[in-house]
C-alpha cells in the first residue's frame, strides 16, 4: 500500500487508526516517522514519504516519533494472512528466529537461499532480515526500559543486543532518546515494574470482539495448563530460553498482558505467541466489510463486529489437541489433554493462579505405550503417528510453515481427515481460509442460517467468503448457544 501515495495521504490527514502497521510516514523536515492516525498536524504532501516497515523508516535515517510510538503499532494483517516467503520470514523474525539462528537460520528453515531471503525482503519491505530483527530488538528493549527497573545492562542482554555500546546507539538513533531518558520519560506516566513480571498494553485494529475469542480458549482450557481467572486468560508456555506464564485481559483499545518469564531474552517472542494467539494483527474491517456483501453473514457481522480466530500459542500441543478432540465433545478433550498433561507434561510454579504444567513436547510422547491411552483403538494410533512425525521433524508446524505443504503433509497420517487439517490449519498454522464444511456445529449453525448443509454445497457457497472463511466460521458457530461463543463470566 505504500506506494500508493495518493491513498496514503488520505489515510494521514483523516488520522485513520485501521491503516496503522499497513504503512508509515515519514517527515522529510523533522526527520521522524508516524503511524498514519499520529495526533500530529499532518505535515505538507510533498513532505511526506511513505514505507512499508519501522524498519525502512528506520534504516533511510527517520527516528520514532514520541507521541504516536509507531513502532508499537499492531503489525501488518499481511503476514498472517499470505504463505509466501516474505511472510513466513516475517513470522519467523517476529518468533525470534534471527536473534537466534542469524539470517542462515532463517534461510534454513524457509528452504532458500540466504540471498533470496533477504532480496525478497528488501524488494517488499524495504530492509532486509537484520533490520527487521534490529527494529524488533529496539522496540523490545524500549518495552523492558520503560515496564521495568531492570539495570541497563541486563535490558540489553534481554533484548538480544551484542553489546552495551550497540544498546545504547540503537536507542538512540531509533528513539531520539538515551536509555535513561527514555526510562524518566516513561516514569512521569506511570511506576516502573519492580517485580519479575512486566505488564504490558498489545494494541489492536478496532473493532473486537472478545466474545467468541477468550470464550473458545476459557471453554477447551487444558487443566494445569490453561485458566480462566479473574476476568483474565492464562496459561503457561515453553519459550526457546525458558518458561513463562502470560495473563491476557480484554481492556478498552487494548489487551492487558502480564508476563512472568523464568528469561527475558524470551519476551519478544513471547509477545508476538500473545497476539499470534487473540489475532490480534488481523484487519478486522477488511475481514467484515466482505463477509457483510453475503445477505445470510452481514446481520451476524452487524450484530457482533470484529471476531477473531483463536488461534494458539504452540502449533504441535494444538495439533495433539486437534486429535484427541476428534468425534468428542468439548469437555471429554480437556478430561484426555489433561491426562497427557499430568503424565507427560513438565512442573511449573504459579504463584499468582492455579497452572501446574507446560504441555508435553512431542518427543516426551512419542514413546508412550498406546495402552496407557484411554482412547479408541484408531485414535491411539493416529496420536502415535502425529507426535513421531512430529518429534522426528517430518512435520513442522509453526510461524514459518508453508500452509500447503503441511496440509499434505498431515494427510499422510493415519486417521487424519479434513476436519482434523482444517482445524490444525486454522488455528495451529494461522490460516485465514481454513474451513471446515464437515463440522457438525458449523453445518448446523448454515442449516439454520438458510445456508446448505452438506459439506459440498456448503464449500460451493463458501467461496464468496474466500480468503475469510476462518473467520465466516466464527461468525456461524456464534449462533450456537454454546460456552465457546461467551466471554466467561469473572
Amino acid at each position: 500500500m505504500h506506494t500508493d501515495t495518493d491513498r496514503c495521504v488520505r489515510a494521514v490527514r483523516s488520522k485513520d487508526a485501521r491503516f496503522d502497521g499497513w504503512f508509515f510516514t515519514a517527515v522529510l523536515t523533522t526527520g521522524i516517522y508516524c503511524r498514519p492516525s499520529c495526533p500530529v498536524v499532518p505535515p505538507r504532501a510533498e513532505n511526506m514519504r511513505f514505507y512499508p516497515s519501522a524498519a525502512a523508516a528506520q534504516h533511510a535515517g527517520f527516528r520514532a516519533c514520541k507521541r504516536c510510538r509507531p513502532d508499537a503499532s499492531p503489525g501488518s494483517p499481511q503476514w498472517n494472512e499470505r504463505a509466501d516467503l516474505v511472510a513466513r520470514a516475517m513470522r519467523l523474525i517476529a518468533d525470534g528466529c534471527v536473534d537466534r539462528d542469524g539470517v542462515p537460520g532463517l534461510a534454513a528453515r524457509l528452504g532458500y537461499s540466504t540471498r533470496q531471503v533477504e532480496r525478497q525482503l528488501l524488494a517488499e519491505l524495504g530492509a532486509g532480515p537484520l533490520a527487521l530483527a534490529r527494529a524488533q530488538r529496539a522496540q523490545t528493549a524500549r518495552l523492558l526500559i520503560e515496564t521495568s527497573a531492570l539495570p541497563m545492562a541486563d535490558v540489553a542482554f534481554a533484548a538480544g543486543f551484542a553489546s552495551i555500546r550497540t544498546f545504547n546507539d540503537t536507542v538512540r538513533e531509533v528513539f531520539a532518546l538515551s536509555p535513561s531518558e527514555l526510562r524518566r520519560r516513561a516514569a512521569r506516566s506511570r511506576p516502573a515494574a519492580t517485580t519479575g513480571a512486566l505488564s504490558l498494553r498489545l494494541p489492536y485494529r478496532a473493532p473486537l470482539c472478545p466474545d467468541n475469542l477468550f470464550g473458545h480458549l476459557a471453554a477447551t482450557a487444558v487443566p494445569g495448563v490453561e485458566e480462566w481467572r479473574d476476568g483474565a486468560y492464562r496459561r503457561t508456555l515453553r519459550l526457546p530460553y525458558g518458561r513463562g506464564v502470560v495473563t491476557l485481559r480484554p481492556g478498552p483499545g487494548h489487551i492487558a498482558c502480564r508476563l512472568a518469564l523464568t528469561d527475558l531474552r524470551d519476551l519478544t517472542v513471547a509477545i508476538s505467541r500473545s497476539r499470534r494467539l487473540l489475532d490480534l494483527d488481523a484487519d478486522p474491517v477488511a475481514v467484515d466489510d466482505l463477509l457483510r456483501t453475503d445477505p445470510v453473514l452481514a446481520p451476524l457481522v452487524d450484530k457482533a463486529p470484529g471476531r477473531r480466530v483463536p488461534s494458539t500459542a504452540d502449533a504441535a500441543e494444538f495439533a495433539v489437541r486437534a486429535v484427541l478432540g476428534q468425534q468428542v465433545s468439548t469437555a471429554a478433550a480437556r478430561t484426555h489433554a489433561g491426562r497427557l498433561v499430568l503424565a507427560f507434561g513438565e512442573s511449573v510454579e504459579d504463584p499468582e493462579g492455579g497452572l501446574t504444567h507446560l504441555f508435553p513436547e512431542p518427543e516426551a510422547l512419542a514413546a508412550l505405550d498406546p495402552g496407557q491411552l484411554a482412547l479408541p483403538r484408531t485414535r491411539r494410533a493416529t496420536l502415535i503417528a502425529l507426535v513421531r512425525a512430529l518429534a522426528a521433524g517430518d512435520i513442522t508446524l509453526g510461524a514459518g510453515s508453508d500452509w500447503e505443504e503441511a496440509r499434505a503433509l498431515l494427510t499422510t497420517l493415519p486417521g487424519v481427515g479434513p476436519w482434523t487439517v482444517e482445524t490444525i490449519a486454522m488455528r495451529a498454522l494461522g490460516d485465514p481460509d481454513a474451513f471446515l464444511p464437515t463440522d457438525l456445529g458449523l453445518r448446523r449453525a448454515a442449516r439454520a442460517s438458510g445456508l446448505p448443509a452438506t459439506p459440498a454445497a456448503l464449500t460451493a457457497a463458501a467461496g464468496a467468503w474466500r480468503p475469510w472463511r476462518a473467520y465466516a466460521v466464527q461468525y456461524l458457530w456464534a449462533t450456537d448457544d454454546h460456552p465457546i461463543n461467551r466471554l466467561p463470566a469473572a
